[in-house]
């Protein structure tokens, strides 16, 4: 089992900045990916980012150059730069073990003003 704990999300105005943070505890040695994902109103859930154990990333189209994800230890962090009103959405930190079991964060809110 891993628990995730998500933490950064807020209010911003266009333009401007935020940090994602996801912590995890459990069995934590059995991740091989770490994901953010998102989800806006009416909206379907979407893939923001992604980083393998091997530390290769995948990202969005719509946040390539924007959003760096990065991951220490138990953490994995979501920068997001450069932020724009159709970002705002709930972003929930996602990640797969070795069993290709999924588990997800409770959400955190990120709304960007225009």
């Amino acid at each position: 089992q891993v628990q995730l704990v998500e933490s950064g999300g807020g209010l911003v105005q266009a333009g401007g900045s935020l940090r994602l943070s996801c912590a995890a505890s459990g069995s934590i040695a059995d991740i091989n990916a770490w994901a953010w994902f998102r989800q806006a109103p009416g909206k379907l859930r979407e893939l923001v980012a992604e980083i393998t154990r091997g530390t290769s990333t995948n990202y969005a189209n719509s946040v390539k150059g924007r959003f760096t994800i990065s991951r220490d230890k138990n953490t994995v962090t979501l920068q997001m730069n450069d932020l724009k009103p159709e970002d705002t959405a709930v972003y929930y930190c996602h990640i797969t073990n070795s069993l290709n079991t999924n588990y997800w964060g409770q959400g955190t809110q990120v709304t960007v003003s225009s």
